[in-house]
């Protein structure tokens, strides 16, 4: 059988987040609210005609596989990069004493913002709700922050994480992202995230954390052709 991280998307949306998910049985997405990733139930050619429908005409649509994804008829790649996909079966425990806060619908405006400046990934209007968020404030001023993205059965994504420029160099990312492991593991799941492969700096930090490469995948960027 396969594991459920070859195909993280579809392993998602086919189980835990098939309520956030749009097509069927042969292809589903994310409702584009929350989210830009897509995955066919298989590569035969009637579920990669039907994951094609699930492209925007004017947009893109994300898919994450262990093997490169080739297009079928119709459909252009705007973009593809190898990936490392991370998984922490012991993460390092966080500081106790740490102060950072939960997140609520309330701070949805001031994440949609921190994540729109500095671009830790696709991050849209209700992408705050795919899971549990923290983060870090000053004088009322959100300035890092870290969640949680897809849920394949038995793991949790750790995503969202960021930190404001200004703010950089303060560890806030790590801690908080131990914060959010430590939740995963405490619901008796396994935390796993995606860093783009050349991405060294933050692989070495995911690292320090008790992550390790589980293996490479390839991201596509999807459109219209």
């Amino acid at each position: 059988m396969a594991h459920p991280l070859d195909r993280p998307v579809w392993s998602t949306l086919s189980t835990r987040q098939r309520d956030l998910a749009l097509g069927d049985g042969r292809a589903l997405r994310f409702d584009p609210r929350y989210n830009v990733f897509g995955a066919a139930a298989d590569g035969s050619p009637e579920n990669l005609a039907a994951l094609r429908e699930l492209i925007p005409v004017a947009g893109s649509l994300w898919v994450v596989e262990a093997e490169p994804f080739t297009p079928p008829p119709g459909v252009a790649v705007l973009k593809a990069a190898v990936c490392a996909q991370m998984v922490a079966e012991k993460p390092k425990p966080g500081d106790p004493d740490f102060a950072f806060e939960d997140l609520t619908e309330a701070d949805a405006p001031q994440m949609l913002a921190l994540a729109t400046l500095t671009e830790p990934g696709p991050f849209l209007e209700a992408t705050h709700r795919l899971g549990a968020f923290v983060g870090i404030k000053q004088d009322g001023r959100l300035v890092a922050m870290a969640g949680e993205r897809m849920r394949p059965q038995g793991f949790t994504e750790v995503s969202g994480v960021c930190t404001h420029p200004d703010h950089r160099g303060r560890g806030h990312a790590g801690r908080l992202m131990q914060v959010v492991a430590g939740r995963i593991t405490a619901r008796g799941e396994t935390p796993f995230l995606h860093s783009y492969a050349s991405n060294t700096g933050a692989i070495r930090l995911y690292e320090s954390l008790g992550f390790e490469i589980r293996r490479e995948v390839t991201a596509t960027v999807l459109g219209r052709g």
